[in-house]
């Protein structure tokens, strides 16, 4: 199956693109992108998926085709949840199946948390376990006994207004970073080609940078998680060579969940887009379409 072109709807909380593919009444499937990338992101993997989804792919604030709010409230997580649950509020989706990657792995979390009843199953890529704080302390004190040079781009993230000074202009140099070093593989040209333009629309350099410049107040929250048990079935998905989300973000996970199964696929940070078929493959075995 193929996904749509981005469509644009208003909602209570603002005006956010989402992609939609599949059978229109087909399994709500939920899919959120991570950073620096769009809903774009599940064209490949889409292609591998089975008959019977009702894809729902939204662009979350501040990247792709949704609104540039400038004001960084709007980026803590639990707030980006809410617009994600307001898009599909207004697309009359109740009950559905979440994926996440990345960020987008850390708002379909906050998601689970605010209306657990309904996400039917929940799957997250390469990130952190928001309640996993056992674990997550334990990539700190790794992070902090090396030289934490892989997270440079983080810090400079958060420096006021250096993003927007420094990125446009030279966006396809600031992506072609990330996408072409953090994966194992040559980054597809299309989805390259897809976020350098959406990075080209005014504010973007400092509305993405605004993720990370909300991590702390994010990270207060989390740390109030310990002890939650997710109840819905699992799946975490792990390209095991990524270099930011380290293979100790995984210890402990276990603990979290109720129902969880860990799959491994050789591959860099974006998973999805350098191995879209293994990635299809995990998700066409746990996602029911019944």
């Amino acid at each position: 199956m193929q996904l749509s072109e981005p469509k644009q709807l208003q909602t209570p909380r603002g005006r956010f693109a989402w992609r939609e593919g599949g059978a229109p009444g087909g399994k709500a499937l939920v899919m959120i992108h991570g950073w620096p990338e769009s809903s774009y992101c599940w064209e490949h993997v889409a292609a591998y998926l089975k008959a019977g989804f009702r894809i729902i792919a939204p662009d979350l604030r501040g990247l792709g085709d949704s609104e540039r709010s400038p004001d960084i409230e709007h980026y803590r997580k639990q707030e980006m949840a809410q617009d994600v649950i307001s898009l599909l509020d207004q697309l009359g989706i109740d009950e559905f199946q979440l994926v996440g990657h990345d960020w987008g792995g850390i708002v379909a979390q906050e998601v689970a948390l605010a209306i657990p009843d309904r996400v039917q199953r929940l799957v997250i890529m390469n990130i952190a376990i928001i309640n996993n704080l056992k674990g997550n302390q334990e990539v700190i004190e790794k992070v902090r006994a090396g030289s934490g040079a892989t997270y440079w781009y983080q810090h400079f993230m958060q420096t006021p207004g250096l993003p927007e000074a420094m990125i446009p202009g030279a966006e396809e140099t600031w992506l072609g970073h990330f996408l072409r070093t953090w994966n194992r593989e040559p980054f597809p040209r299309d989805a390259f080609d897809e976020y350098v333009r959406t990075f080209r629309i005014p504010g973007t350099p400092g509305t993405s940078s605004n993720y990370y410049r909300t991590f702390h107040e994010d990270a207060k929250r989390w740390a109030t998680t310990a002890g939650h048990t997710w109840l819905m079935p699992a799946l975490y998905i792990y390209g095991n060579k990524d270099k930011v989300i380290i293979p100790e973000y995984l210890n402990h996970i276990e603990e979290c969940f109720a129902d969880l199964r860990v799959e491994e696929v050789e591959a860099g940070h974006f998973l999805q887009e350098e191995q879209p078929e293994a990635v299809a493959g995990y998700l066409n075995d746990f996602l029911d379409t019944a």
